[in-house]
């Protein structure tokens, strides 16, 4: 089977959404509009890029995201590229996971948690 031609200024084929990546990229710049006014709940990732324990539950979270999707926005945000909300939330240390529900926190994690600590907490959250 041949695949059509990639039309003018195109870059690729991407069929369906399954193909697009479930963690949102949240600075301080779409934070307002990604999680403050979300209707859905939203677990927001904050690590940095030289962080070993975020890269180590980077496909964690990204695992997450896919099985709940719909039901859960998730989102990483870089402390050292978005400073501002990091320190509006008080975050000290990464990686740390902040929940939001309604715009506000609801719950917190911090550290290199396991998926089944991460996923209990989800399951508090979207109930």
């Amino acid at each position: 089977m041949r695949l059509p031609p990639c039309p003018p200024g195109g870059a690729g084929l991407i069929i369906g959404s399954h193909m697009q990546d479930p963690v949102l990229e949240i600075n301080d710049k779409n934070f307002d509009q990604e999680v403050v006014k979300s209707s859905t709940p939203v677990l927001v990732d904050f690590s940095a890029e030289w962080c070993g324990p975020c890269k180590k539950l980077e496909p964690i979270v990204a695992g997450l995201a896919r099985d709940y999707q719909g039901r859960l926005k998730v989102g990483h945000l870089d402390v050292e590229a978005s400073p501002a909300t990091a320190a509006q939330f008080g975050v000290m240390s990464v990686p740390t996971l902040i929940f939001f529900k309604g715009g506000a926190p609801a719950s917190q994690l911090q550290g290199a948690v396991s998926r089944q600590t991460l996923e209990q907490a989800i399951l508090k959250v979207i109930a």
